[in-house]
């Protein structure tokens, strides 16, 4: 029995009435067969007999050229029955040829299934794969054909015109199951993130959100170039009420200061629940003391009408701390503790108080003290040195180019790394003088051991944000330079990426005059800070330095290898070098090598030496592998580059 969901819609397109008779004769039941089947169909169950094979037929339709035969076929797509195929001739003067009008065929329905029927003096194979490209969609039947031959086509394809059909919807179901599961999951992910940031008894942002938005609002400080605030809320004798009334009348007085406090927050600011009675506000730019001042007053207005719980009128009081940015911290916790040490203030003096920080309040050591007026006599004193880091090509472990690293040799307190004093000399203002001496002392060591006989070596120098913006690098680096008698291309700046896009536009002019000159320059820590693709385009820059925080995890974390992988990808599309910081294991080492890095320093190689023992390192490379000692690469400057053309 024939299957009644079968899709058996032919549609014939061919210029022979003769031909179409064939079609119709082959395909379809002679007038008066259905009644006659239908009668021995119903002897057959009466009688027990077996079920009988019969040929399938079809519902034929005809078309005499291919523009009709094409417009049928639209219109029965929109008449939802479509054809499942089509019998097209290859030649049908005077219109389309069967290629022809199969293209257009495919172009309304992509789904009919199409039989060429093509005599031995019409196109060849060759020619049709040309034009129609193989498809599992096309059949080719030759001239003249035997009645078997069309059945066969036509049963097999709208076999497979239904199956495909039943495929399609299947997978339709299924994409509108995963559609309606990967909105519910996303809904679900939705609300546990809120609940991971979002304070659950205020609904305000938690700690966890206030650390991050206080993390970007630092990032994005240099570049705003405008100061915000961090103001800490804490209220006056809560623990009075959650002792006396219960927990339950404390949650409600906070969920009440909540919503007051929600009301003096602007567009752009951030009101958060740190924990306990304690409310912190970043008020975003621009903005400055007297503005924070008055904020924080609408605060305590806002608090001075009475609460009322169970029946009792409670009234706040709060004391405010006000921190600056980045007058009294660049650093998330260094204004939050500033804001609190203010708060505390405030609080000590009385109720309802609002105090702004000053560096009386934060409680400076003895020791921090006496090393900042240590600092300011050091250099005189010539109690700075440099030690030199290898920087190890990745593939050769060649030594190349060294990163120079000032340390402080104290008089009391011995050898003194960087983190021990840089922040310092930048809040005291020594920061830009120590970084003459550095850049200096560096280009005249590279001079010495180049005098002495060692291969010519490429020293890299860190430069603050201060140096860069002070507007005097140019001068200042080709003042070194000639002091030292060095060459420009023994020389690379290290710059943040921080201190280059504070003011991207004064960045580009500066570094594309040292870029001229030949000199490198190199964006350390990359990964940590703007990571903007849009700077990497625009200004002269050779490498990127990963930051040795992605290098110490990615081979325990695939995140932090994707990462690095990402970076390298780019530096290297680019035309940039690139080169890894904190290397510390073979490890590390060998994944570096396998993603394509250029250059990696870290103890896994060697510390940073001082120059004796620097100078040491490199004759013995020097001794044991001169002849496989290749010539300091030339600067990968774009701008150099582009000009050398």
């Amino acid at each position: 029995m024939a299957d009644p969901q079968l899709n058996r819609r032919i549609l014939i397109i061919d210029d022979s009435e003769a031909i179409h008779a064939d079609y119709h004769k082959v395909l379809e039941l002679p007038a008066g067969a259905d009644e006659c089947l239908e009668v021995e169909d119903l002897e057959d169950v009466l009688l027990g007999r077996a079920e009988r094979t019969t040929a399938p037929t079809f519902k034929v339709e005809s078309a005499y050229q291919g523009e009709h035969g094409v417009a049928m076929a639209k219109a029965a797509l929109l008449e939802g029955h479509p054809y499942a195929m089509a019998f097209v001739d290859m030649r049908m003067p005077p219109g389309w040829d069967g290629l022809r009008t199969i293209e257009e065929l495919w172009a309304i329905d992509s789904h009919i299934q199409v039989v060429i029927c093509s005599a031995h003096a019409d196109y060849e194979w060759a020619e049709v794969v040309e034009r129609l490209q193989h498809s599992d969609r096309l059949l080719v039947l030759r001239k003249p054909f035997e009645p078997i031959e069309v059945q066969q086509c036509a049963s097999a394809l709208c076999h497979k015109w239904h199956n495909e059909r039943i495929v399609r919807g299947q997978v339709e179901s299924l994409e509108r199951v995963v559609a309606a599961r990967t909105h519910g999951l996303e809904a679900a992910n939705e609300q546990l993130r809120h609940i991971a940031t979002h304070d659950v008894l205020t609904g305000l942002p938690n700690r966890a959100l206030l650390d991050d938005r206080l993390h970007q609002m630092i990032a994005q400080g240099p570049r705003n170039a405008q100061p915000f605030a961090v103001l800490m809320c804490d209220l006056d004798r809560f623990k009075l009420i959650n002792d006396s009334m219960g927990h339950r009348a404390g949650d409600a007085f906070l969920q009440s200061v909540a919503s007051r406090l929600t009301e003096v927050i602007r567009t752009g600011d951030t009101l958060a629940r740190r924990g306990g009675d304690e409310f912190v506000f970043l008020v975003n730019s621009p903005i400055d003391g007297s503005d924070a001042q008055s904020i924080a007053q609408r605060a305590l207005q806002v608090l001075d009408a009475p609460v009322r719980i169970d029946g009792i009128d409670i009234h706040v009081a709060a004391s405010i701390g006000i921190a600056m940015y980045p007058r009294d911290g660049d650093r998330a916790d260094i204004l939050l503790a500033n804001a609190d040490a203010a708060m505390y203030s405030a609080k000590q003096r009385g109720s309802n108080l609002i105090e702004q920080f000053s560096p009386e309040m934060r409680g400076l050591t003895p020791h921090r003290l006496q090393l900042e007026s240590d600092l300011h006599r050091a250099l005189e004193l010539q109690q700075f040195e440099l030690h030199y880091q290898p920087k190890v090509d990745t593939n050769t472990g060649m030594v190349r180019s060294a990163e120079a690293l000032v340390r402080w040799r104290h008089p009391e307190r011995g050898l003194l790394g960087p983190t021990e004093f840089i922040a310092i000399a930048e809040s005291s203002g020594q920061i830009v003088p120590l970084g003459e001496w550095v850049l200096n002392e560096a280009c005249r060591q590279a001079r010495k051991w180049q005098d002495e006989g060692l291969p010519p070596l490429r020293i890299g120098v860190n430069v603050s944000a201060a140096q860069f913006r002070q507007g005097e690098l140019v001068r200042t680096v080709e003042q070194a330079l000639d002091a030292a008698g060095l060459e420009p291309h023994f020389l690379e700046l290290e710059l943040t990426e921080s201190a280059v896009m504070r003011s991207p536009e004064e960045s580009v002019a500066i570094l594309e005059e040292l870029s001229s000159m030949g000199i490198l320059v190199s964006v350390d820590d990359f990964g940590t800070g703007y990571s903007s693709m849009s700077y990497l385009r625009r200004f002269p820059i050779d490498k990127l330095k990963i930051d040795k925080s992605f290098v110490c995890d990615m081979v325990a974390r695939a995140e932090d290898a994707s990462i690095v992988q990402a970076i390298i990808s780019l530096a290297h599309s680019l035309k940039l070098k690139v080169v890894a910081e904190g290397v510390e294991t073979g490890e590390q080492l060998a994944v570096l090598k396998s993603l394509g890095c250029d250059q990696y320093q870290g103890f896994h190689f060697c510390c940073a030496l001082p120059a004796n023992e620097f100078k040491a390192l490199m004759k013995a490379q020097d001794a044991g592998i001169a002849s496989r000692l290749e010539p300091v690469e030339p600067t990968q400057s774009k701008l150099t580059a582009l000009r050398q053309r």
